[in-house]
């Protein structure tokens, strides 16, 4: 075992990272931490998109920290508003002097003789060099920041508008009087359509096939009523509680009972639009509710877009793209000065980094997950990712407080690494998400497995992960610990699936 540049080493200072930092700052005092970004400003997701009108998909009673009331007026917040909100959090609790920004991670190797990471990490200008940590805490997201997901289009070369990518938005884009194209149906694309309507001649939302909308007040008017009259604390807590039982009881009524969920859901959307719009042309998926995510708008702006007549929605396919626009299957033809390209992320896990144990590279798609934290035989490792049917960093904070336990566990009893250890590969797994949408499907073989049993079942519910992560053992039986003596007796054998 050899002295460590750090005890935990962050990676990503967007709004996993610094939480992270805060709950080991509170909960772990005596331990230290760095964290490496590979951008030049803290926020993650929300410091990279700069489109218009980028906003949460969800409420930030239940997006914000657990340790931080979300006291905005308004809980479906707007990007730059989230981004104050963890800047914010990292100035309160002294995070940024912990921060190496652009700082880029390239590979990071366990070694058993250390008890120790190697990570090897790039600056701005390419040099490299190693930093050593005790334990490494990935909180990056799961997508890729330098490239989005964007398909090759048939004919796009002859095509002589604009073509842009969300991900990567021009700062002096003037729209003011084109005609914009949309390509795409999530959260992105229902985001840009009502925001471009101020400026653009018309906004057309082209899908190739439909996605539940639900609207909801961007204003949560009895939030705001609690705070006058409870602490900030206390009305938070109660809000958010709230909203996660109540999403919770939607999410399990929507899965016994699509067929009625689903009926519900287009209903809504007819209530909006009016008898005379095609809803069951532009709003009635093929798949059930919650078998990909469903897409939030604030006050009705989709819907009030389209009635004002400034956009509209086309559900074909692209035939081919033509020097003004693009022509569909179905014959019909688009005029397009310019095409926003709003086909999704480009997913990966644990942010590309080549991982390896003594040596040998790991493939996470031949790995259990464990807890939804850790995965099996991997050392000293924790991953932050999200829930797929509800805010993302519910699931952060209780990640966070489990790797606080259990680094206080490792440092009461004098271990040196904690490992879920799984003895024998179980010939029944699952993907790591049940999920359809295509972003997660193209590269779910990238993606640790799981199984149906505890601990290697990823829950996609909050209570049951505040009872298991919050309160459950740290030395379950599955948790492997090791001391510095025992560290080349115990050496991880790292399991492949068949």
């Amino acid at each position: 075992m050899t002295l460590t540049d750090t005890d935990v080493l962050i990676i990503g200072a967007g709004l996993s990272g610094i939480g992270a930092a805060v709950h080991l700052g509170k909960k772990c005092p005596g331990i230290g931490y760095q964290i490496f970004e590979q951008r030049s400003a803290i926020g993650g997701t929300w410091d990279l998109f700069r489109y218009p009108g980028i906003r949460s998909d969800s409420d930030m009673h239940t997006l914000g920290y657990n340790f931080k009331p979300w006291t905005e007026a308004k809980a479906i917040a707007d990007g730059p508003s989230i981004r104050k909100y963890v800047e914010d959090t990292a100035d309160e609790h002294g995070i940024t002097p912990h921060i190496r920004f652009n700082t880029t991670i390239v590979a990071a190797d366990w070694s058993t003789p250390d008890q120790a990471w190697h990570v090897t990490h790039e600056d701005e200008y390419g040099a490299r060099s190693v930093t050593t940590c005790r334990f490494l805490f990935m909180c990056g997201g799961y997508y890729r920041y330098d490239e989005g997901y964007r398909p090759d289009f048939p004919g796009e070369d002859a095509f002589k508008g604009q073509f842009i990518h969300p991900q990567h938005w021009p700062e002096d884009l003037d729209y003011t009087g084109k005609k914009v194209v949309i390509i795409g149906s999530g959260a992105t694309a229902m985001t840009l359509v009502p925001a471009m309507t101020d400026k653009a001649m018309h906004v057309t939302m082209l899908q190739r096939s439909p996605t539940y909308v639900v609207s909801r007040p961007a204003v949560d008017k009895f939030a705001n009523f609690l705070r006058k009259v409870l602490p900030d604390s206390w009305a938070y807590s109660f809000i958010r509680w709230r909203n996660v039982l109540l999403q919770q009881f939607f999410f399990k009524k929507t899965r016994a009972n699509p067929d009625k969920a689903r009926e519900r859901l287009i209903g809504m959307v007819k209530e909006e639009l009016g008898p005379d719009y095609p809803v069951e042309t532009h709003f009635n998926p093929a798949y059930n509710p919650w078998e990909q995510r469903l897409c939030l708008v604030p006050d009705s702006d989709l819907f009030n877009a389209l009635k004002t007549g400034k956009a509209s929605v086309e559900t074909d396919h692209i035939e081919t793209f033509t020097a003004n626009g693009i022509k569909l299957k179905s014959g019909k033809e688009i005029g397009a000065d310019i095409v926003v390209t709003a086909t999704g992320l480009q997913l990966q896990f644990m942010n590309g980094v080549d991982v390896s144990v003594d040596g040998t590279k790991t493939d996470a798609g031949r790995l259990l997950n464990y807890k939804g934290v850790m995965l099996s035989n991997m050392p000293n490792l924790a991953v932050t990712f999200g829930y797929t049917n509800a805010s993302w960093t519910l699931k952060a904070d209780l990640t966070s407080e489990y790797v606080c336990r259990l680094l206080n566990y490792m440092d009461q009893h004098g271990y040196t690494s904690a490992m879920p250890k799984l003895e024998q590969y179980p010939n029944q797994t699952e993907p790591f998400v049940d999920f359809s949408s295509g972003y997660f499907q193209r590269v779910m073989d990238q993606f640790p497995r799981q199984h149906t049993e505890k601990p290697w079942k990823l829950n996609q519910n909050y209570s049951a992960d505040v009872k298991n992560l919050r309160r459950g053992p740290i030395a379950d039986g599955v948790m492997d610990f090791t001391k510095a003596e025992e560290a080349e007796s115990k050496r991880p054998a790292l399991q492949a699936a068949e």
